[in-house]
């Protein structure tokens, strides 16, 4: 998981010393790893020990390992074209800047959350849902819909996908899950106090509970057993859940690709499943 995209999903909840220190890593890493720790504490108008715990703070024992990781994570950086995401949607723009705009904002979303996934917890994923008695997805609202689309997949697969976009139906389903179940609950801000509670039953019942939700810290994902996350920067578009949920139907996706390997007759399942449904195309 690229530092930088952890520091940047964290800034809005970080102390005014820390927001500073992290803008400036997010701002200009390349210059960042060129400072010593005093020399960032000065170029950030902060102390010495404010840039060293800070360091700590996002999961490194001192300074230089921070750095370590800043330059790993420009290494590795996936790059969009150069001047077609800065900036947001205005009501100016005109229409072909729009399309731009709004087709950088839709790939930097996707390109970014498939960087911040760790290969061992999506594998962890695909192995639950691989081997669950059934599984109950969970999303409100924009994410419902991904929630959805993704229980379909499953169900061509020959899985036992639940999804029901009515709360209550949901909480009835989550409270017969038990040890064999598997939650998959969606949700952006990982606040949304339905899908919260959805994931609190069906742990309360001893079901795997799988999260994706945005990387920042939120409750859901701390009820989590596998956590999954979205990159999305919706202020880029000013409007809701487009950046999100591209984001999110990217990592199910790939949650369902992986599936297909992992099964045993799974190609056979989805041909038999598109076979059914061309009899209604005819």
């Amino acid at each position: 998981m690229s530092v930088l995209k952890v520091i940047q999903a964290k800034l809005e909840f970080m102390t005014d010393a820390e927001r500073q220190i992290g803008q400036f890593i997010v701002d200009d890493p390349d210059r960042m790893v060129q400072l010593s720790s005093a020399e960032l504490a000065a170029a950030t108008g902060r102390s010495q020990s404010s840039v060293v715990k800070f360091s700590q703070k996002i999961g490194y024992d001192g300074y230089q390992q921070l750095k370590l990781a800043v330059t790993k994570a420009k290494a590795q950086e996936w790059r969009v074209p150069s001047g077609m995401i800065h900036g947001t949607i205005d009501a100016g723009d005109n229409f072909v800047t729009i399309q731009q705009k709004l087709v950088a904002s839709k790939v930097s979303a996707m390109q970014q959350t498939m960087e911040v996934n760790a290969e061992d917890a999506v594998t962890a994923a695909v192995s639950a849902i691989a081997s669950a008695r059934r599984i109950h997805l969970a999303g409100i609202g924009a994410s419902s819909l991904v929630a959805r689309d993704f229980s379909y997949k499953l169900l061509k697969l020959g899985l036992v996908a639940l999804m029901d976009r009515d709360p209550h139906v949901q909480m009835a389903n989550a409270a017969s899950l038990n040890h064999r179940d598997v939650l998959f609950a969606i949700s952006q801000s990982g606040s949304t106090n339905e899908t919260i509670r959805l994931a609190e039953l069906a742990k309360k019942g001893g079901a795997t509970v799988v999260t994706l939700t945005g990387l920042h810290g939120n409750k859901l994902s701390q009820i989590a057993d596998i956590t999954l996350h979205t990159v999305a920067d919706e202020e880029r578009v000013r409007s809701s859940a487009i950046t999100s949920r591209d984001a999110q139907l990217g990592i199910c996706d790939l949650v369902f690709l992986l599936l297909i390997a992992k099964i045993p007759g799974a190609n056979e399942a989805i041909h038999a499943s598109e076979a059914a449904v061309s009899v209604l195309k005819s």
